[in-house]
């Protein structure tokens, strides 16, 4: 950035209103009016010194004539807009690319959620920026802006006589276009090195910029430019641009600055770094004074304005600079939103592409979050699981025949803080939006074993033998995908529960009867079950991803008991299928993206798609409303309908996780709380101190609970909306 110089000329110059195009606009625009100011004579002791460096100012002189291969007595045309008229022959040009701007991502309330940037800017038009902003600019950067060309010939002598009589530099001689110029080419340089290149302080980059200056003098009008300039420059503390430096500092629009917060934003111009009024506020209230005296001394204001400015301090109104989704009010909903986005190839045809969109895309990013939900999601965990637990409680919930993700929390805030339990790993969705492969679900994956075989017709009704047990079931009894039986071992099993040795549709599942499960899964076969739950959205291991007729480590006869990995939002989704009779809809957590200036770039619709009938769903949710209603989660019965499912783990570990799995018609919402130390390693849950208590790991004991309280904070907002009664054999 130059230093102040083009503001202290012995031969001042006034401009008219006149009028321009600015960015495709047209409209009469009154441009910065200045008076002639007083002559400014030398002090007896510099006329030698002055007339000293005259040759060395010619000599400059014609260097850049010739540099510019102009002829020298086109010289005094570059003091005129004109004079670019007289350089068609000059090949270089210099396009404007797309200034990098921060990325807005809104909640479903239109409320912003968080902003994403690799530059803090926000674009605005000319029009909307404060004229004060602009005579303020203009004044202390080039006050001749609109009466020369490319090159300002009589500010660079000026500034080249007041250095050499100095001994240092103390104004400088670039025009606005040309800081532009310089502006835009380090911007666009990719390597340190190229960077380098840009700021070098030699002759031949110095005529390069001069001559890409003079195209663009040529191309552009006025407006335009400084329109591009005040949206491209910037102003300290990762504020860059206008817009984002009035916000940042004062809290204000562009269009709303006065004349102290004009007066310190164009005074930074010259030293973001060293004008910076957060860091340095002794510097920045002196180098404002300047620009104020600088102001009156042109005309643009008066004196008398400028010392009622000049006897006020600062006043500034920081607004922190929060980039990404760590000061976000749903943190982690937010980072699987960045996620999502990324791996969806429409939006670039890599990674690196479609992460440089979203961070420099100036987009307006919509999601799906509810954050009345997201509010009760967050102080249900909270009461539930301690951030510094070994444990981790986690929250999803996704809206029924929509796939909206309507909130996500975890026990673990989002941050660096270790000793404060603090992560910023996501445990909440699946490993490829997050950062676990998940948890074994226990007894939730039973309601799709139970799904199947409703949809095979079995009645609801029909007894299946339920031993207590232990007792050992043989593998060879399960048919796999190919038809033939899965395998000749044996493995015992054991119930929980006690059971009357018969169970049907509705006891075995409200009691949740292992042996019950597995006994039925010999009547739908290991197949069909596992691949009714990928399509309702449990991502499962699948050799080809497709109908999985290979060997699957999860597609084993003991499925139905939850030996899967997957994550809290993956089950909300799969339950939410029920919720919506039988339609899955994939979760999504975005409908829609618009680009920098508000057109549609993307709309993200629902696809859904019926993976079971209608009726089998309504047999389900008839049965898992009994668990609610009068079963193992009776304690969470809401004022409307529900109905859900538990799940607790075993194992040698101590049951390292438990769930409950439960929904309206409205609202599906999966809960989980799994023991896991810091680094998110499993460890078993029993004997755990959780919230402050020891507990004995069960369902409907730990996971149940935190599921209640989150939904009954929220279900005074659900409709009141019935189950559709099941049409089906057996139905009660």
């Amino acid at each position: 950035m130059t230093t102040p110089g083009l503001g202290s000329a012995s031969e001042p110059v006034t401009t008219q209103p006149r009028r321009e195009e600015s960015g495709g606009r047209q409209g009469s625009r009154t441009l910065v009016a200045v008076s002639r100011p007083r002559s400014e004579r030398p002090r007896p002791t510099t006329v030698l010194s002055h007339l000293g460096v005259m040759a060395i100012v010619s000599v400059v002189l014609g260097v850049v004539v010739s540099g510019l291969a102009i002829p020298f007595a086109g010289l005094l045309g570059f003091a005129a807009k004109s004079t670019a008229e007289t350089t068609d022959d000059l090949p270089l040009e210099l396009e404007f690319g797309a200034l990098p701007q921060k990325t807005t991502i809104y909640a479903g309330d239109g409320s912003v959620l968080a902003s994403v940037f690799d530059q803090n800017r926000i674009n605005v038009p000319l029009d909307q920026i404060s004229r004060t902003m602009v005579e303020a600019l203009i004044s202390i950067e080039d006050y001749r802006y609109y009466q020369h060309g490319a090159l300002d010939v009589k500010g660079t002598m000026r500034a080249l006589v007041t250095n050499l009589g100095s001994g240092g530099v103390v104004q400088g001689g670039s025009s606005i276009t040309q800081q532009l110029v310089k502006q835009t080419l380090f911007n666009a340089a990719d390597t340190a090195e190229e960077r380098q290149a840009v700021t070098d302080d030699t002759y031949a980059r110095k005529l390069q910029e001069l001559r890409y200056a003079i195209a663009v003098e040529k191309k552009y009008s006025k407006d335009q430019i400084l329109e591009q300039y005040l949206n491209t420059v910037y102003f300290g503390d990762g504020a860059y641009g206008i817009q984002a430096a009035a916000r940042h500092y004062f809290d204000v629009n562009a269009r709303k600055l006065n004349l102290n917060q004009s007066a310190i934003l164009a005074g930074l111009v010259q030293n973001p770094t060293g004008f910076d009024p957060t860091n340095h506020p002794d510097r920045a209230l002196e180098r404002r004074d300047v620009v104020l005296d600088r102001m009156a001394q042109l005309g643009a204001i008066t004196q008398a304005q400028a010392d009622e400015v000049k006897a006020r301090r600062l006043r500034l109104d920081p607004q922190p600079r929060e980039n990404g989704c760590i000061s976000s009010r749903a943190p982690f909903f937010c980072n699987y939103v960045l996620e999502y986005l990324l791996d969806d190839k429409s939006l670039g045809r890599n990674k690196e592409e479609r992460d440089r969109l979203i961070k420099s895309g100036g987009l307006k990013i919509y999601t799906t979050v509810d954050l009345q939900d997201q509010e009760a999601a967050d102080a249900a965990v909270a009461a539930s699981v301690r951030p510094t637990d070994q444990a981790i409680g986690a929250l999803a919930m996704v809206e029924p025949g929509t796939g909206q993700v309507k909130a996500l929390a975890q026990s673990r805030p989002m941050g660096r803080n270790k000793a404060e339990g603090q992560t910023f790993l996501n445990y909440v969705v699946p490993s490829k939006y997050g950062d676990s492969n998940g948890f074994q679900a226990g007894s939730t994956f039973k309601a799709f074993v139970l799904a199947d075989a409703i949809e095979k017709g079995t009645p609801l009704n029909q007894r299946i033998p339920s031993p207590n047990g232990p007792v050992t079931m043989q593998e060879s009894e399960y048919e796999n995908c190919d038809g033939e039986p899965y395998g000749y071992g044996s493995f015992p099993i054991s119930n929980s529960v006690q059971s009357g040795g018969t169970e049907d549709l509705y006891s075995g599942t409200q009691n949740s009867i292992n042996t019950f499960f597995l006994n039925l899964e010999k009547r739908t076969g290991i197949c069909d079950p596992y691949e009714l739950a990928k399509k309702m959205g449990v991502r499962l291991t699948c050799p080809d991803q497709g109908s999985c007729p290979g060997v699957s480590p999860e597609r084993v006869p003991f499925f139905t008991l939850g030996v899967a990995d997957v994550s809290p939002l993956e089950m909300a989704e799969a339950y939410a299928t029920f919720a919506a009779r039988g339609t899955h809809c994939p979760s999504r957590p975005v409908t829609k993206i618009e680009d920098a200036n508000g057109n549609p770039l993307k709309e993200y619709s629902s696809r859904c798609e019926q993976v079971m009938s209608e009726s089998t769903a309504d047999a389900v949710n008839d049965i898992l409303r009994g668990v609610i209603d009068n079963g193992f989660a009776s304690a969470q019965r809401l004022p409307v309908p529900a109905a859900g499912k538990t799940g607790t783990t075993g194992g040698a570990a101590g049951s390292p996780a438990v769930w409950f799995n439960g929904y309206t018609p409205e609202l599906a919402t999966a809960a989980m709380i799994a023991g896991a130390n810091e680094f998110g390693s499993p460890l078993g849950l029993d004997g755990q101190v959780i919230n402050g208590r020891v507990v004995s790991a069960s369902g409907s004991g730990l996971a149940a609970p935190m599921w209640g309280a989150a939904m009954k904070a929220i279900a005074p907002r659900l409709d009141y909306v019935d189950f559709d009664p099941p049409q089906v054999a057996g139905a009660r």
